[in-house]
């Protein structure tokens, strides 16, 4: 217990340090984008998600100002941007402390502890963008939701469907757990509950075209350069057939060649099928009785990896997804998490290797960070089979397969 708790601390100083001292600017999003966000809503000035369109559902907003508020005491000290980080920090840091606690208790399970430890060393291995991005902050959302489904579902479905309310992916585990928890009509109800919540407060602040920007924002994104989509595009890019450009209205690198609008406009409906023919696999799975430590964890890793996979933006804070469904299906059905712990963990190394630390090269279209992102991009796809393997073989609860 001690040993793992110093490592959660450990790794957190060592991820949130290496932050200041990695090359380009892995913790740009925080100074840049979160906190101008959070001081004009303070300030009276315009609300992202409110009085104009925004790229995250609202909820996202929430962590921004907390930070804003933890900051105040430092600014003397570090000055504001140098507050900001350090308050956004420690926020991610208490979060991810309260679910590391929900895992392993007081005295956990074998699992449990592996699970710890996954926890930890994919953080480490995927650097500050594992705490420097409003993603960081449903991550802990998610793993106590899906710790909690089996005995607390109205709860978790509500947390979960919060953290949806943060960044959209926690919705992926929302889904699998109506599949494949029995209390299914009890979490629809939570949800539902708490997206009337969320929709009348923000009806009251004033938000109207504006309530689901963040759905319908998403249209004009064009092909960004780390998506698996755009890999083979980045092979021409190195041989000069397509180029690689910066666009400020989404703030990201992007891909320009002659199929790229093509390839773009296939990735949402492709995402919405493959999505609805892995539920449909989990339902009938579930409708043969299959038990919940089997089918949910490999239900909800195959829908994040969907989300990943057939995504226009490959943003590198996308494998912070990851590492909920697989934290909890090493504590679920631990034997069976093993290649998908291991593909993870490989997959949080690579992306820190493509950014932050050759990102420069990536963008100039050199060879090496291009064969690094091209594996890391192809290890995604094996990933989305292997959970979707796993997922076909959960057997029904019948007597004679329980050894199964």
């Amino acid at each position: 217990m001690v040993v793992l708790w110093c490592a959660f601390l450990v790794v957190h100083l060592v991820t949130a340090a290496a932050g200041w001292v990695y090359p380009s600017q892995p913790m740009g999003d925080v100074v840049l984008v979160y906190e101008p966000w959070a001081s004009s809503a303070l300030g009276g000035g315009a609300i992202v998600g409110v009085t104009e369109t925004w790229v995250y559902p609202q909820l996202a907003l929430v962590p921004m100002l907390l930070a804003k508020g933890l900051a105040v005491p430092l600014v003397p000290l570090l000055g504001a941007s140098g507050a900001y980080l350090v308050a956004w920090a420690v926020l991610v840091t208490a979060l991810d402390a309260v679910a590391f606690g929900v895992l392993i208790g007081r005295a956990p399970s074998r699992p449990r502890r592996v699970a710890a430890w996954f926890w930890c060393g994919a953080i480490l291995l995927l650097g500050p963008i594992a705490m420097y991005r409003i993603d960081a902050v449903t991550l802990p959302l998610a793993v106590v939701g899906g710790l909690w489904l089996a005995s607390r579902p109205v709860v978790a479905a509500a947390l979960l469907t919060a953290g949806a309310w943060i960044k959209i992916w926690p919705g992926a585990l929302l889904l699998a757990a109506i599949v494949a928890v029995r209390a299914r009509f009890r979490m629809l109800l939570a949800a539902a509950a708490v997206t009337a919540g969320v929709i009348v407060v923000l009806l009251l602040l004033g938000a109207d075209t504006e309530l689901f920007g963040f759905l319908t924002g998403q249209t004009g994104r064009g092909l960004q350069i780390e998506a698996v989509a755009a890999t083979p595009f980045l092979w021409l890019a190195v041989s000069g057939a397509a180029r690689i450009e910066y666009s400020f209205e989404i703030l990201t690198f992007q891909i320009v060649a002659p199929a790229a609008d093509a390839v773009t406009a296939v990735l949402t409906p492709l995402m919405a099928l493959a999505a609805v023919a892995v539920t449909a696999i989990g339902a009938v799975k579930a409708v043969r009785g299959a038990s919940f430590p089997r089918l949910f964890p490999p239900l909800a890793l195959s829908l994040v990896a969907v989300l990943i996979v057939t995504n226009k933006v490959g943003s590198p804070q996308f494998q912070t997804w990851l590492i909920a469904p697989v934290v909890l299906w090493i504590a679920f059905d631990g034997i069976r998490a093993r290649v998908p712990a291991l593909l993870v963990l490989t997959l949080c190394a690579l992306t820190c290797l493509v950014y932050p630390l050759s990102y420069d090269a990536l963008l100039r279209a050199e060879l090496l960070p291009v064969l690094v992102l091209t594996l890391r991009n192809v290890l995604l796809l094996v990933l989305l089979a292997v959970g979707i393997r796993a997922l076909v073989r959960v057997p029904a609860h019948h007597p004679s397969k329980t050894r199964e």
